[in-house]
């Protein structure tokens, strides 16, 4: 769920709630006012498709840890303590921070602990590709510059 879903969801209760106990809203002012905003979260919902519209309306994960690494500035974005980030790493099971690859604040709230893999596998870089880094982190780095082509035209 998204924040908009999440705040359409409320205004979805909130106007049943009003078109139910108050006698100054009409049945049909109600059911005016929830089809207005089922049409308003169904077309952002379209736009939400397009990339440059969900920038938008949508948080990206951010990284919290990186390996052993604590991201101090991306713990305070995400306003979370290190107690918060232990306690989230002790209900992933981690026992020892060399367990630890990656610690993401997904855009549902969520914290997803991405641990060591036990055959040595390092972590594929698609699965940190939409994660926000900081400058504090080994794994950021500037991005890649277009690929150019030997007349010069960028690759698309």
């Amino acid at each position: 769920m998204t924040n908009f879903d999440f705040a359409a969801t409320v205004a979805f209760g909130s106007i049943m709630a009003t078109t139910a106990v108050s006698s100054g809203v009409s049945l049909l002012q109600g059911i005016i006012a929830l089809g207005m905003l089922l049409a308003a979260q169904t077309s952002i919902a379209a736009l939400r498709k397009r990339g440059s519209f969900e920038r938008l309306t949508d948080n990206r994960p951010l990284l919290l840890m990186d390996g052993r690494e604590e991201l101090s500035r991306n713990l305070e974005r995400a306003q979370m303590t290190r107690d918060d980030l232990y306690s989230k790493l002790r209900l992933a099971g981690v026992t020892h921070l060399e367990q630890v690859q990656a610690v993401v604040l997904e855009t549902t709230g969520e914290v997803s602990v991405l641990t060591v893999d036990p055959n040595g596998r390092s972590l594929e870089n698609r699965m940190l590709s939409s994660v926000e880094t900081s400058p504090e982190s080994p794994r950021h780095a500037p991005p890649d510059p277009p690929n150019r082509n030997s007349s010069g035209q960028q690759d698309t």
